[in-house]
């Protein structure tokens, strides 16, 4: 390892556990690189739908053995550019958080605004701002919420490279990175890293402080690393579809089964049915009240 490329740490080449579909993939490398460097106690993260980017997070400190809290906040209701969903996304959530990292993940279900009173002042390591996209939006979740991290920590921005569909963080971002320690990463639709108060961590000061050549290696490696985690997350994809595929296919199996059964209990029933018109039509007593029948049909009805 080149001992200059002070990003490149045993962690940059790790991959997370788990792969819920997620426009954060390719940013797990860093993601386990910045657990690392930063050993933060506490992390607040601001829209975590299924999962991915928390659970990144929370792999990474438990592969370094690094105590940690990561207060997952969502409304697990979706909105206009994640989509609207359904309960199974929480529960799916919920049943990873409660099986794998009971003692690190804590989900806040709720508003942010309502779910900001929980959380002093000055008292998270990292935010990661990832909730509602427009402009307006990200600026009233930052302004609301920049006041919990404490001095040293940071606050992580996504999506600061998208400029369709209404996003508008970029626009947040180019404002913030002017005037305070930062890092621009542009793959994965965007990723911003900035400095809240001194930098404390000698890793951390040498990502904001380097130069346009060293930055370059940098998100260029990062996107490298991160497309690794892409291909593992499509593979993981894959993985599930011909799970559920196999499963569909065992249930029209056992459906088709089921109808076979069904039809063949119908023959039986009909052969019965058939069986017993032949009995009475071949027996004395039908063959004796025929000419009865036949005068009945020749009657006039009534009304």
């Amino acid at each position: 390892m080149d001992q200059r490329a002070f990003w490149l740490r045993p962690t940059s080449y790790w991959l997370p556990v788990h792969f819920p579909v997620s426009a954060w993939n390719t940013h797990a490398p860093f993601a386990a690189w910045l657990i690392d460097v930063l050993r933060p106690a506490s992390v607040v993260e601001l829209g975590t739908h299924m999962g991915f980017s928390c659970f990144a997070f929370a792999e990474a400190a438990a592969r370094l053995g690094h105590p940690m809290v990561i207060s997952a906040l969502d409304s697990w209701q979706g909105d206009d550019h994640a989509g609207f969903y359904g309960e199974d996304v929480l529960e799916g959530v919920r049943a990873i958080a409660e099986r794998d990292y009971p003692d690190s993940v804590r989900l806040v279900r709720g508003w942010f605004s309502e779910s900001r009173p929980i959380f002093e002042d000055a008292s998270v390591d990292l935010l990661h701002i990832d909730g509602r996209h427009g402009y307006e939006d990200s600026v009233e979740d930052y302004e609301e919420w920049r006041s919990v991290v404490r001095d040293g920590g940071l606050i992580l921005f996504h999506d600061i490279a998208e400029r369709e569909r209404g996003f508008g963080v970029w626009r947040l971002w180019n404002q913030l990175q002017r005037v305070n320690p930062s890092f621009t990463f542009h793959h994965g639709h965007g990723l911003g890293v900035l400095a809240v108060g001194e930098v404390r961590t000698d890793a951390l000061r040498k990502l904001f402080d380097a130069d346009e050549t060293t930055a370059e290696r940098i998100r260029s490696d990062f996107e490298r690393l991160g497309a690794e985690a892409e291909e593992r997350s499509q593979a993981a994809s894959l993985a599930e579809q011909l799970r559920q595929s196999r499963l569909h296919a065992t249930q029209l199996e056992g459906e088709l089964e089921r109808r076979i059964q069904i039809a063949e209990a119908l023959r039986g029933v009909i052969g019965e049915r058939d069986r017993q018109i032949h009995d009475l039509e071949s027996s004395t007593s039908w063959r004796v009240t025929a000419p009865l029948r036949a005068v009945g049909r020749a009657l006039p009805h009534r009304d």
